[in-house]
């Protein structure tokens, strides 16, 4: 069994003004990057055996330099762990969506290209088999996205909730099965954005 915390990036330049962000790679925010640093210093970060993380700037930036507060690397780097593609919407913000997409928000339904849930778990799915191996019963850190994390939790049957940037969820993964552990919150007051 593998134990792995998957910690969702520091904040990027297209949280702080609100566009989702999908495969979009803005970069980190100067708070980004500062709460980073600070998250090197978590108590919930101990021992790892390696770090992992999506190739999007903003999720790599961010392993980078928890990677080198607990003197783990170098970083190992994986597109299955990737964000979901948001497909038209990516870039927008919520109004922009809601004045094309009246009410599909709301309703959960998405647009054409726009990546669901089983697609998503595919790939990480994937990803997570391959760092078992890997790994071999060690504890791995993987820096990634808000939409891996909330598609992860949605399998395992827990109700969404919203995650901050540098919050992160512990789990265990075994044979292609997942189970949750607890959420953690590496930066004690980040702020919590909309999107994903």
């Amino acid at each position: 069994m593998t134990s792995l915390l998957l910690v969702r990036h520091g904040q990027s330049e297209w949280n702080a003004v609100g566009r989702w962000q999908g495969r979009a790679d803005p970069p980190l925010t100067n708070l980004g990057r500062s709460n980073a640093v600070l998250a090197g210093r978590s108590k919930h970060l101990g021992s790892f055996d390696a770090v992992v993380s999506s190739p999007l700037e903003r999720a790599l930036d961010t392993a980078v330099t928890l990677a080198d507060a607990i003197g783990v690397g170098p970083v190992l780097s994986d597109a299955d762990l990737m964000e979901r593609d948001a497909g038209p919407w990516q870039g927008l913000t919520r109004n922009e969506i809601e004045a094309g997409w009246p009410g599909m928000l709301d309703s959960g339904r998405r647009p054409d290209g726009y990546e669901h849930d089983d697609a998503l778990l595919t790939r990480v799915t994937a990803s997570l088999t391959r760092l078992e191996a890997r790994a071999i019963g060690g504890t791995v850190l993987v820096v990634t996205h808000a939409g891996v994390i909330y598609a992860l939790e949605a399998a395992c049957g827990k109700p969404w909730a919203r995650l901050s940037n540098l919050g992160g969820r512990w789990l265990e993964f075994s044979d292609g099965q997942v189970t949750l552990g607890p959420r953690v919150e590496l930066v004690a007051d980040a702020p919590v954005p909309d999107l994903l």
